[in-house]
């Protein structure tokens, strides 16, 4: 069995400026702030972000807002964080919003290996520019394209050593589909047990979707 639990340092190695990088959490709830922290500390620049939201000036990926290690954040949600606003409107970091249940499909899709997903969501505003639009049974959609990550960080309550999930509560959130849109897929995990400790029906993210676990 390949060994999945490794030093964070380890990980760091792998990682190189202008990388998409996916991250778990909705406003901070569910995310792998340890690994947040050591991207933060190795320096990591130009990464496009796909995440739920971009977190608070001191928590989260909002750490990243505030060191400018972002070039381009693909985020439902930015208004908990002033920092995105002042970059986003000075033009230093590139901000797509999107519907929040339309980046959790985009992400999902990106999972399946679809091409993307049909949506009547933004249609009549801003968020069709430029976008293809497709009739079915009558019905106008937009198509919006999957999304998929170099890199995903995740956060698992309790983790084996195969990288079997189990999430607590309000933590799931964007966590189980990001596990499956990205090549390299991390997970920070609060607890790290032995491998047949887990109840199998309580396992959200199978292992064969995790590259490495990271003790939180």
């Amino acid at each position: 069995m390949k060994q999945k639990v490794v030093e964070i340092s380890q990980v760091m190695d792998l990682l190189k400026d202008g990388m998409t990088i996916m991250v778990g959490g909705f406003l901070a709830c569910g995310t792998p702030e340890k690994l947040i922290d050591a991207v933060t500390e190795k320096g990591l620049k130009d990464i496009t972000l796909i995440c739920n939201d971009t977190g608070f000036v001191d928590k989260g990926v909002g750490k990243w807002v505030v060191n400018k290690q972002i070039k381009h954040v693909i985020a439902s949600h930015v208004g908990t964080n002033k920092e995105t606003g002042n970059q986003m409107n000075s033009g230093e970091m590139k901000v797509t919003l999107v519907p929040q249940g339309t980046l959790a499909e985009q992400v999902r899709a990106g999972g399946a290996g679809l091409g993307g997903i049909l949506t009547q969501t933004g249609l009549g505003t801003i968020v069709e520019e430029g976008k293809q639009k497709i009739t079915v049974d009558g019905k106008e959609y937009l198509l919006e394209t999957a999304l998929r990550a170099d890199v995903a960080f995740i956060f698992g309550n309790t983790v084996d050593k195969k990288g079997n999930i189990v999430y607590e509560k309000a933590a799931r959130n964007f966590n189980t589909m990001m596990a499956m849109a990205a090549d390299t897929v991390v997970v920070q995990a609060n607890k790290i047990v032995e491998v047949g400790e887990l109840d199998p029906n309580m396992v959200m993210t199978p292992g064969v979707c995790v590259d490495y676990i990271v003790q939180g």
